[in-house]
């Protein structure tokens, strides 16, 4: 298959490394767009910012000052056609039925875990939800 437009989430974890790697070779390979996402999770801070409100702050330059990095790395690594996105909300819900549709991605590109075990069991990984709810296909890196 051929892919045109990947969509590859970054957060900052060893396995979104791994993946956008991978993302990176296949978009080599195909001459794909690379489109880097980053979802900044209102549900983890959103309590923690009443005693904090700085926190949404910090969580969004971390997200931009991350996307750079990846946009830089992806050049310097080849890829001609880079862009990059950043949303608030759930990463479940948004990669899957906003990121990838806003952007017609033909595949999906995520690392197999992120979440702690507990949290895992608790509520579903987030590859877990993507591979549910994506209209394309996906590949999770392990």
């Amino acid at each position: 298959m051929n892919y045109e437009n990947i969509v590859i989430a970054i957060d900052g974890s060893k396995a979104s490394e791994k993946a956008f790697n991978k993302a990176v070779d296949i978009a080599k390979a195909t001459n794909a767009k690379l489109v880097l996402t980053h979802i900044v999770d209102t549900r983890t801070f959103a309590t923690a910012e009443a005693y904090d409100k700085s926190l949404s702050e910090r969580a969004e330059k971390y997200a931009r000052d991350l996307l750079n990095e990846y946009v830089e790395n992806a050049k310097e690594a080849g890829v001609e056609n880079v862009e990059s996105v950043l949303k608030y909300g759930s990463p479940k819900v948004a990669i899957a039925k906003e990121v990838a549709p806003e952007y017609d991605a033909d595949l999906i590109v995520v690392g197999a875990t992120g979440l702690n075990a507990v949290e895992r069991f608790l509520i579903g990984s987030v590859s877990e939800s993507v591979a549910r709810y994506a209209k394309c296909d996906v590949l999770i890196v392990r």
